[in-house]
């Protein structure tokens, strides 16, 4: 038997902030039943729930898959969860658009939910043991460290300025302004940005995006059902994903080769043969300013060390021949590991149904790509949608 055709009918998503009262169950509760209300739908009718979820530290929780249950919809139903670091908002569709190609089930609830405001003193404490204990632990990295060291080889490689990198911060966070579960949307300047504390240099505080707390949700269905349900469902056209090693040290960081092995994947499955032509609007993952520049390469939407020239130019703007982070992204919205990359899936959806509202880009696009990106610089997973 094929795999069959599987659509999203329905989304959710919280607001984002920085500290939530409610709890993980609750958050991931709420996007369930914002997406099972949009598609029709009650919890006895879904078959299959899929979780996603960063890592247990953020909670304070041990097997946090089986903390979210009962709140993502789970009792005694089939339930798993997944977990790639950064890119698990866009694995966890991918998960559910597994069990509904195959057949094992028609309908599927997939919520991704972080509470990274649960781990203290602060959410980075969480990643101090991700190193390797013998080679890179007495080095004492942190997350920004490392990623500063990717951005400034990054830059260095295409001759790229600090201003190059930050102008998408200021069109991301701008955007964001038009997103109604953002939580750091802000009318920044450039001179905003590049004057900003210093973390860790290149990187300034508003490079990078916010800790978060917030879920989202999608509701996945086969063919016959989403025909009985909506006359606007949003297919998932092709699916990617690729890990590569976490010794990030024996890797040239300039490019991210996992990415467009992932984007390769899903290209092939999609028909998507000149994906600068064929994708009509993008939402890679950001949680730096310049990981969309390196993401949308590493995604073939340029050539490599084009991507800061084509956002200077307008290119990647809301309005511009490729948009590029309508919602306002990781960097304008907020960036709850796993739910951000579901909220870009879910960004995607609601563009392709033309229901974005003000965010809305022109040209009625039909195609479109999120993407997301983990760990130590080594997990990408890619999901191309059609309407």
């Amino acid at each position: 038997m094929g795999l069959r055709k599987v659509a999203i009918v329905g989304a959710g998503i919280t607001k984002f902030v920085r500290r939530a009262e409610e709890t993980g169950p609750e958050m991931s509760y709420l996007a369930a039943k914002m997406a099972l209300d949009q598609a029709g739908l009650k919890l006895k009718d879904v078959e299959m729930v899929t979780v996603g979820s960063a890592p247990d530290a953020f909670d304070g929780v041990h097997m946090k898959g089986e903390y979210l249950l009962s709140g993502a919809g789970g009792n005694n139903k089939q339930y798993i969860r997944n977990f790639v670091g950064g890119g698990t908002g866009v694995f966890a569709p991918i998960h559910g658009w597994m069990h509904v190609a195959s057949g094992a089930c028609d309908v599927c609830l997939v919520v991704c939910s972080e509470k990274m405001s649960s781990c203290h003193p602060h959410p980075q404490g969480a990643f101090l043991t991700i190193f390797d204990h013998t080679t890179e632990q007495p080095l004492n990295p942190t997350l920004i460290w490392i990623f500063a060291l990717e951005m400034r080889r990054y830059m260095e490689t295409y001759g790229l300025s600090k201003t190059d990198i930050a102008r998408v911060s200021v069109k991301n966070k701008n955007n964001a302004l038009d997103h109604p579960s953002a939580q750091v949307a802000e009318a920044v300047t450039l001179e905003d940005v590049l004057n900003s504390e210093v973390l860790a240099e290149p990187v300034h505080r508003l490079d990078i995006s916010p800790a978060s707390d917030g879920a989202a949700a999608v509701v996945l269905v086969s063919e016959d059902v989403a025909k009985r349900l909506t006359d606007k469902p949003i297919w998932i056209d092709g699916v990617g994903w690729n890990l590569d090693t976490a010794y990030w040290a024996t890797k040239d960081l300039y490019y991210p080769r996992y990415v467009e092995k992932a984007a390769r994947m899903a290209y092939e499955m999609a028909g998507i043969t000149e994906p600068q032509k064929q994708i009509h609007v993008a939402e890679p993952y950001d949680p730096f300013d310049y990981k969309e520049l390196h993401h949308m390469e590493g995604l073939l939407l340029c050539e490599r060390g084009e991507a800061a020239r084509l956002t200077a130019e307008g290119y990647t703007a809301r309005n511009g021949n490729l948009p590029v982070c309508p919602s306002g992204g990781a960097l304008g919205v907020g960036n709850p590991i796993a739910a951000t990359g579901l909220m870009k899936v879910i960004e995607i959806f609601l563009q392709l149904r033309e229901e974005a509202g003000k965010r809305q880009v022109p040209g009625k696009p039909k195609v479109g790509v999120a993407q997301a990106w983990g760990d130590l610089m080594q997990v990408g997973t890619v999901i191309v949608l059609r309407r």
